[in-house]
This record gives C-alpha cells, sequence and structure tokens, in this order.
C-alpha cells in the first residue's frame, strides 16, 4: 500500500511539473514530462507494483493499461510534432549516415581577376571635337589605369 501512494504521489508531482511547463508555453515538454509523470500511476493501476491474484480481470488494471495507453500516445503526439518542426535534428546517430562530401573548390572564395563582362572597364566617351585634349590629360588617366591594374 506504501508503494502505491508513492507511485501517485510522483505521478502527481509530475503532472504539477507537466502544468507549470504548459503554463509557461513549453508544450512539448509538457506534453513529455505529462507522459513520464503517468506511467507510475499506470503502473500502481495495472497491478505491477504489488500484483494481487485476480488483477487480471480487475477494471482497475484495464483502466491502467488505459493509463498507460495514454501515456504512449502523448510520447507518441510530441514525437510526431518534433519530426514534423524538425527540431530533434541536431540529435543525430551513426545509422544516418555521413554527410555528403563536399567539393573543397565548391566552398572555396574566388580570388583573383574576375573575368566577367562587369570587370572590364568601361570605355572613354569619345571626345568632342571642339575641345582638343592635351597630351597631360592622358597620363593621368594612364596612371589611374595603371594603378587599377588595366
Amino acid at each position: 500500500m506504501l508503494a502505491e501512494t508513492v507511485c501517485s504521489a510522483v505521478s502527481a508531482a509530475g503532472l504539477g511539473i507537466a502544468a507549470v511547463t504548459a503554463y509557461r508555453k513549453r508544450f512539448l515538454t509538457a506534453l513529455r514530462t505529462a507522459a513520464y509523470s503517468l506511467i507510475p500511476l499506470g503502473l500502481v493501476m495495472t497491478g505491477a507494483v504489488g500484483w494481487l491474484a485476480g488483477t487480471a480481470f480487475s477494471p482497475l488494471a484495464w483502466a491502467g493499461f488505459g493509463v498507460l495507453g495514454a501515456s504512449w500516445a502523448l510520447f507518441a503526439l510530441v514525437r510526431a510534432v518534433e519530426h514534423r518542426r524538425g527540431t530533434r535534428t541536431a540529435r543525430v546517430t551513426a545509422t544516418d549516415g555521413p554527410a555528403a562530401p563536399v567539393s573543397p573548390s565548391a566552398s572555396a572564395p574566388a580570388l583573383g581577376r574576375k573575368t566577367g563582362e562587369g570587370s572590364r572597364p568601361a570605355p572613354a566617351p569619345p571626345a568632342s571635337q571642339s575641345s582638343q585634349s592635351s597630351p597631360d590629360d592622358f597620363s593621368d588617366i594612364e596612371a589611374i589605369l595603371k594603378k587599377h591594374g588595366i
């Protein structure tokens, strides 16, 4: 009788913790806690804690199996929601296998000169015939082009 009382108290405490967790809007954790806390109550109700003769036909025992089934259903619900959200993807098992190999050049940054069309300098606009440029004007442009490696 003491074992049944202890298991019932543990289940009640677990359900209380689950309620507080649900109040904090951590619903998946609350459902998981509720599922764990129903296990001792289900074991007491099935008679596994203090097995007596005639327990197999007891309505209380079958109700305990129902509680264990509800606990299992809560576990399954939590796993399904986590699988759908992808929140447990950080846990990688050995059966998942290695990740797909990536070529070393795939993630290397492109260094050096660009070969695309955007890397060529824009052609200078044609000089109007009314303004005559002196050779000194072109030396400034040549210096700028040499500075940029063109």
